[in-house]
């Protein structure tokens, strides 16, 4: 298998089982917590939150964007070409779509079933801008500054506390959003809204980009990180 094979396939998988964490927490929470829609939401951004650190801890020795921005950032600071940011892409669209198959299927619900979910306005879409901003912030900050190792917790912690600071409830990634358009569940979205969240999470990735830019013009490596707390701690 060759190596860009490699990536697209931990990309797949990467973002089919953050599709199911997403889907499936929502499902088990509706269901468990019919009558309270904070409990509800508490539960769905926990389980989504842990799956994130242990996926990306897993996959990152391969890939673990799990997100077209990200992979979109990751081309425009010149770290992959555009043929593997496009194998990437590709990879976390379809896992996507099979890890909402898989999550309604193992609750016993149809395969696909398009969401009547509206989520639409204003206010929707600059939570979206600004959940989607934070989270290239994050990761390309933590990358940039020489702590990779750390990204994953980063990532998990950010994306579970941006659940309930912006009002779009943080979809921040258009793999994610378009997977929801086809499980009518707690997680889902109606396909006439998704455009609307892409576009504002496209727009949001642009603008983390120039933050990027702006606050980590240079790649620090590990060891001066390292270095660097040492001396902080001394």
């Amino acid at each position: 298998m060759s190596v860009l094979a490699r990536r697209a396939a931990a990309e797949f998988v990467g973002t089919a089982f953050l599709v199911m964490a997403v889907v499936g927490s929502g499902v088990m929470a509706s269901r468990l917590s019919p009558d309270d829609a904070g409990l509800q939401l508490l539960q769905n951004s926990l389980a989504t939150g842990a799956a994130l650190v242990a996926l990306i801890v897993a996959l990152q020795p391969v890939s673990a964007s799990f997100n077209p921005v990200v992979t979109l950032v990751e081309r425009a600071l010149g770290v992959i070409d555009t043929r593997i940011a496009a194998g990437l892409i590709a990879g976390q669209f379809l896992g996507g779509l099979a890890g909402a198959v898989a999550a309604n299927l193992m609750f016993g619900l149809d395969a696909v079933t398009f969401s009547t979910h509206e989520r639409a306005g204003a206010g929707l879409w600059l939570g979206e801008g600004i959940a989607t901003a934070g989270l290239v912030l994050i990761i390309f900050g933590t990358v940039r500054s020489g702590r990779t190792d750390r990204v994953a917790f980063a990532v998990g912690g950010y994306i579970t506390a941006a659940y309930w600071f912006t009002s779009s409830t943080s979809f921040a990634n258009p793999a994610v959003t378009v997977a929801r358009t086809i499980t009518d569940t707690f997680a889902g979205i109606a396909p006439s809204a998704a455009p609307g969240f892409i576009f504002a999470q496209l727009a949001g990735g642009a603008a983390g980009f120039v933050l990027v830019r702006v606050l980590y013009p240079t790649l620090v490596t590990s060891a001066a990180a390292a270095a660097a707390d040492r001396k902080v701690l001394s």
